[in-house]
């Protein structure tokens, strides 16, 4: 199967062109099996007003996911949800949580980074540091967290230097930890990362044993499937 893993709509991510529904038909078109929604978070560039109660945040915050899967159950293409967390700059992929979970916990925005990473694994989620070495304006400082994430995005295809991805495979393989990648797609018809895998996928609950377990079985880089 191959995945789309790092995506943004237009439903939550500001600097997003594409809805959920337009970014569902062409990663399916692009011959993807399935992709996750990582919207930008309450502390990144959200569209969600933040002045919002924090239920009916999480609730308009989800429904990129949700236009996406509504598409995605109607053209057979499996659809996920996740967030990208944001940390001057730093960004961290969330899987393994549902929107329901979200909505239960208001903390996921009051608490340090430390404490959020911290938090998301103990409840069963899964993170990925995405494109660690990337560097632009508003990256403040380079922060490498090993023993608190799960997997490196080594390739993502929002990085406009190819060093910023070496830099990340390096930092990956020194450390011993999984890899994935990721396009980073912020508008449709670009798709050019991602993962390979031969698990059962079906929700984002599976993406954190896929990756524990050694079950990712490639990466898509620049548009190409690599087998490891």
């Amino acid at each position: 199967m191959r995945w789309e893993t790092h995506l943004h709509t237009k439903e939550g991510s500001a600097c997003a062109s594409a809805s959920a529904a337009e970014m569902a038909k062409t990663c399916k078109e692009a011959g993807y099996d399935g992709m996750f929604v990582t919207d930008h978070f309450y502390h990144g560039n959200t569209c969600v007003d933040r002045d919002l109660p924090w239920e009916e945040w999480a609730r308009q915050f989800s429904l990129g996911y949700y236009h996406a899967k509504e598409i995605g159950d109607r053209i057979g293409l499996r659809v996920c949800f996740g967030w990208e967390y944001s940390w001057d700059g730093n960004d961290f992929l969330t899987y393994g949580l549902s929107p329901q979970w979200l909505a239960a916990h208001p903390e996921t925005v009051r608490v340090t980074p430390y404490e959020y990473l911290k938090l998301i694994r103990e409840a069963g989620g899964c993170i990925v540091h995405a494109h660690p070495f990337r560097q632009e304006w508003y990256v403040k400082m380079i922060k490498l967290l090993p023993d608190l994430v799960d997997a490196v995005e080594v390739y993502n295809g929002g990085n406009h230097e190819d060093v910023y991805n070496d830099r990340a495979l390096w930092y990956a393989e020194s450390f011993g930890m999984k890899q994935t990648s990721g396009s980073d797609t912020h508008w449709s018809g670009v798709f050019t990362g991602g993962i390979l895998t031969d698990c059962e996928m079906n929700s984002t609950e599976d993406y954190g044993g896929i990756i524990r377990s050694g079950g990712i079985t490639g990466l898509i880089r620049a548009g190409k499937d690599c087998p490891f």
